[in-house]
């Protein structure tokens, strides 16, 4: 989630959250602390910001270009 709002807060910002939804932000909505629900965009919810991406992959092994081209091969000629 991007952000996180109150039950309070959100309806009293929904057009602020309309807004976000429109620029790709995911929102969680809670009350006292505990999660109510999700706002997010259908069909997006598995974007990623660039840096989180990055950051995640950072200590992966390096892709060896041709086992992977390979298997590729393996897997269309079958």
């Amino acid at each position: 989630m991007d952000a996180e709002t109150n039950h309070g807060e959100s309806r009293g910002n929904s057009r602020q959250l309309v807004s976000g939804l429109t620029e790709g932000t995911n929102s969680a909505d809670t009350q006292k602390g505990q999660p109510l629900g999700e706002l997010s965009t259908p069909g997006r919810r598995r974007f990623v910001r660039a840096e989180a991406a990055i950051e995640h992959f950072r200590t992966a092994p390096p892709v060896d270009y041709e086992r992977l081209r390979h298997d590729l091969a393996d897997i269309i000629t079958d």
